[in-house]
């Protein structure tokens, strides 16, 4: 008997079985750019990687051995969601050397900052709250507030940061839930909040009654100049502040950190307690072991040294290359900088451009809660090498040039 195959079974249909939230939630464009960015041959500008000869493969791996012999046990098993304790306890004085202040019970321990900003989130914001933010500011931030469906303010920005007077206009004139900045080498700019400003925006937190996220994944980063405090050290009952171990250890770890008044630390660990349970042992217990032998201390001059080199070479390479009308930061650390180009350039078509010949950046709208910065793009200077350098920005600077032509 010849019996018929069977019928492929109808797909299941999951449009209408979404939740609304997914309207606001999109693949990452960044992502999207590196996709691309990895072809064979490229030379990426694009993404905020950290160069993989700054990983230090030989330390993790002998710290791996050192904690799976000492502790081996109790790091392959189910932990605390506050964290591993001994990374919690070597983290209180790698804090404090930062100027913030902080004890065990306030510091906690998640998958990546990003991790946080999902989490904090979701525990403060009911769609239509109001968050605070800078104009441009870190897309990944804004790719985790999305899905709890907020309305964003923007607050304007210079050379030196937010604009203290306009921060205090915006929270005089909107209902804000929360402000978000990333106030030392930021994200997608490089621009630092300056000392002075720092001390402005911590009175106008406290005379607003306003709670501030400080993400700060990039302040070791610093190749010159004095680090200034950070806003949690001016104002830390007002303040939530989150790092990462991503920039000075290995991003792969995923561990980030967020130290916060107890009160909101709180929920923060109930959300987690719904989400993952805890962080992944093993990992904490390698970066406790980083952190409390010394071996960050030997190894970030290492990677400063690796990155303040290939910044010099990014900036030259502007200098030497770029067509008038446009301008650019010039950080004093981090792992970005910011070119403004004159508004008829389109950031989006000049990528694409750039893209047919072999480079890729990220362009600036992609950083804005509204349709602004068409004309703008964030370079990355940390994952391409000198000898590199020169020849993409030199690219870039052509595409540039033949855009500006053809709209004139």
């Amino acid at each position: 008997m010849i019996v018929d195959p069977p019928t492929a079974p109808k797909a299941i249909e999951i449009g209408h079985r979404l939740a609304r939230r997914t309207g606001r939630m999109h693949a990452s464009a960044i992502r999207e750019i590196l996709k691309v960015a990895s072809r064979p041959g490229m030379i990426s500008l694009a993404g905020g990687l950290p160069a993989p000869e700054s990983f230090p493969v030989d330390i993790v791996r002998q710290l791996c051995d050192e904690v799976l012999s000492e502790d081996g046990e109790r790091v392959l098993q189910y932990h605390a969601t506050e964290g591993y304790g001994p990374l919690r306890e070597a983290l209180v004085p790698f804090l404090a050397e930062r100027g913030v202040h902080t004890s065990v019970d306030d510091v906690s321990i998640f998958h990546g900052s990003q991790n946080v900003l999902d989490t904090l989130a979701k525990v403060l914001i009911s769609p239509g709250d109001v968050i605070a933010v800078e104009s441009p500011s870190y897309l990944g931030a804004l790719s985790a507030f999305d899905a709890y469906e907020p309305n964003y303010v923007m607050i304007a920005t210079d050379d030196e940061g937010v604009l203290p007077d306009d921060l205090d206009r915006v929270l005089r004139e909107h209902p804000v839930k929360l402000v978000y900045l990333v106030p030392t080498f930021q994200n997608p700019t490089g621009r630092t909040l300056s000392p002075e400003r720092r001390v402005r925006v911590a009175e106008i937190l406290r005379e607003h009654d306003a709670l501030l996220l400080e993400d700060d994944p990039y302040g070791m980063l610093r190749y010159e100049g004095t680090a200034p405090l950070p806003l949690h050290a001016l104002a830390p009952e007002r303040v939530v502040y989150t790092s990462t171990f991503s920039k000075i250890l290995a991003p792969g770890l995923r561990l980030g950190f967020v130290v916060a008044p107890r009160a909101l630390s709180r929920w923060m660990v109930i959300a987690k307690q719904g989400v993952d349970l805890h962080t992944n042992t093993l990992g904490q217990a390698i970066a406790a072991a980083y952190l409390s032998g010394g071996y960050l201390t030997a190894h970030l001059p290492k990677i400063l040294e690796l990155y303040h080199p290939r910044r010099d070479a990014m900036l030259q390479a502007l200098e030497n290359h770029m067509p008038d009308g446009f301008v650019w930061t010039r950080p004093e650390g981090g792992m970005f900088l910011w070119v403004i180009g004159p508004e008829r350039v389109d950031g989006e078509a000049l990528n694409a451009r750039c893209i047919e010949h072999g480079v890729a950046f990220v362009p600036g709208r992609f950083f804005h809660a509204d349709d602004s910065g068409s004309h703008t793009f964030r370079l990355n200077f940390t994952a391409a090498n000198r000898t590199t350098m020169d020849g993409a920005v030199r690219l870039m600077a052509d595409a540039a040039r033949a855009m500006l032509s053809a709209s004139a």
